[in-house]
């Protein structure tokens, strides 16, 4: 990419998390940590990879995306939101009644949301079988999935990896939100998948490793993973806990809680100050 490319998807990330602190702040509760972790990803598949149509969001041809964490709901809506498939004004009714965002996504009822998702280890092997299905109709889409890595404790993960190996869905792309902590603290001291690159080739899946949040580097993952055949590709991202806003990061105790007023403005005010600079490069 070059640079003008980078700093636009920079400035698309960087508004996504600016939503994210803001969905949760309204609503007083869902989970800023890994939504903020895996953002980068998000940005760089809605805003430049995915085959896509927000006036058609069931357009049998686009690429299809699961969010196997579906708690990170906030950072899928703050994308589907940038992309245009519904009014970033709507963002405001996170988790609230009366609204169509619920604290996990709907397929029923979020314009742009493939699978519906919230039970942890599910999302996957969802994403096999569209993989599978565009492979049997014929079809050319591509299946991207984020899963976290405290996801990977679940067993029925592993059989979903093994499937999509046997049926060499090299359609089917999965990223590794892999920020080292989860509600309980870190993956290791809770119940270590470690080594997960090695597991993962154990699997026969071409395995890519880079920072979860370069963006040029998410960029060339993606295409070597397009160029890769025969085997679906696992991008194992190295990621932070609430990345963006520094009294998060790193901090598993933002896994599933809200900022309050003074939280939520000091937040704000750092995206901002990535926003203006950005501004400031154009």
């Amino acid at each position: 990419m070059d640079a003008h490319e980078t700093r636009r998807l920079a400035r698309f990330a960087a508004v996504m998390r600016r939503n994210i602190v803001e969905q949760v702040f309204a609503a007083q509760s869902g989970h800023p940590g890994g939504s903020l972790s895996c953002t980068d990803m998000l940005a760089v598949l809605y805003a430049k990879e995915m085959r896509v149509d927000p006036a058609n969001p069931r357009w049998e041809d686009r690429d299809r995306f699961v969010l196997s964490k579906g708690h990170c709901s906030p950072a899928l809506y703050a994308a589907l939101a940038g992309r245009g498939f519904f009014p970033e004004a709507d963002l405001s009714g996170f988790r609230r009644i009366d609204s169509y965002l619920q604290g996990h996504p709907s397929l029923k009822d979020v314009p742009g949301v493939d699978m519906s998702t919230g039970s942890l280890g599910q999302g996957i092997s969802a994403a096999v079988g569209m993989a599978l299905a565009g492979r049997l109709d014929g079809k050319d889409y591509r299946v991207y999935v984020i899963l976290g890595d405290g996801e990977l404790q679940e067993g029925q993960v592993w059989e979903a990896f093994m499937a999509a190996a046997h049926y060499r869905l090299d359609n089917l792309c999965a990223f590794l939100d892999h920020n080292g902590l989860q509600i309980d603290g870190a993956i290791e001291k809770v119940l270590s998948p470690e080594c997960v690159a090695d597991k993962f080739r154990a699997f026969n899946w071409n395995v890519l490793e880079v920072d979860g949040h370069d963006l040029s580097a998410l960029d060339g993952a993606l295409q070597a993973a397009r160029a890769a055949g025969g085997r679906p590709t696992v991008i194992v991202g190295a990621t932070v806990k609430g990345r963006g806003v520094s009294f998060m990061e790193n901090q598993a105790g933002w896994h599933g809680t809200a900022p309050k007023q003074a939280q939520r403005d000091e937040a704000i005010a750092e995206i901002d100050a990535v926003l203006a600079a950005l501004e400031g490069e154009a």
